[in-house]
């Protein structure tokens, strides 16, 4: 199956539709970002990121 990614919240996945935003999903995504502890993570609060899992950097 091919990634994807959501265009709302970044987050990787193989579905049409993110499964927390229910928004479509893009083939056309960049960079690659595994979070594991979002409460404790500098990088998850710049990216308002708060649940854990792979995301992607730049969504189009």
């Amino acid at each position: 199956m091919v990634t994807k990614a959501c265009t709302r919240c970044h987050r990787l996945m193989e579905e049409e539709r993110c499964a927390v935003c229910n928004v479509t999903s893009s083939k056309n995504w960049s960079g690659f970002l595994i979070v594991m502890d979002p409460e404790n993570s500098q990088i998850a609060e710049e990216l308002n990121i708060s649940l854990p899992g792979e995301y992607a950097l730049r969504v189009r």
